[in-house]
């Protein structure tokens, strides 16, 4: 059998980002034999720009990265009732690159926010924005993690035992998902 491969995207660059250690978590819990961390930091999408010099190779790489994956797991905040800019970036580039690199992909979906809801309207809008690729979207259980500076210790693993045991439904399921054994 072959090595399973997970990709993480966090939906947020700050360094302390919950969302980076929610999806590090998600890591743990998912124990791919390979896993890699998605770099978000791309341009800003601009038709200009893609006509003059293409696809930017930080993009391809993306994309490159989600097609190779045997399942993706992405958790984002709640910005202004909604994704993250960076976030929804990231998919209008990947939506330029050659093929559907999203088509039938598992893709499991999580937010950490900072206030009680733990980012439903991100996990909605997100749904949203992703369903002209086609992916293999986990509905549930929802990960929506609230007031995130009381759920995770120093280490920045997740402390919450209820988020903890949707999150552990939720990379089985995604294993399930990508043909994985459990």
């Amino acid at each position: 059998m072959s090595e399973s491969f997970l990709l993480g995207i966090s939906g947020s660059l700050r360094a302390g980002s919950f969302n980076t250690k929610l999806v590090h978590e998600a890591k743990r819990q998912f124990n791919p034999d390979r896993f890699e961390f998605a770099n978000l930091r791309l341009p800003l999408y601009d038709g200009d720009l893609e006509e003059a010099e293409g696809i930017p190779p930080e993009v391809q790489t993306l994309a490159d990265q989600i097609a190779a994956a045997d399942a993706v797991v992405i958790s984002g905040p709640e910005y202004n009732k909604s994704v993250s800019g960076v976030l929804k970036n990231a998919l209008d580039w990947v939506s330029r690159t050659e093929g559907n690199p999203w088509a039938s992909k598992p893709v499991a979906i999580m937010s950490a926010t900072g206030g009680r809801a733990g980012g439903e309207r991100t996990q909605f809008a997100l749904r949203h924005c992703m369903t002209p690729f086609r992916p293999h979207l986990l509905y549930g259980p929802e990960v929506l993690v609230g007031q995130t500076s009381q759920q995770f210790d120093e280490d920045g693993n997740l402390t919450n035992e209820i988020n903890m045991k949707a999150l552990k439904s939720l990379m089985t399921d995604l294993r399930k998902a990508a043909g994985l054994p459990v």
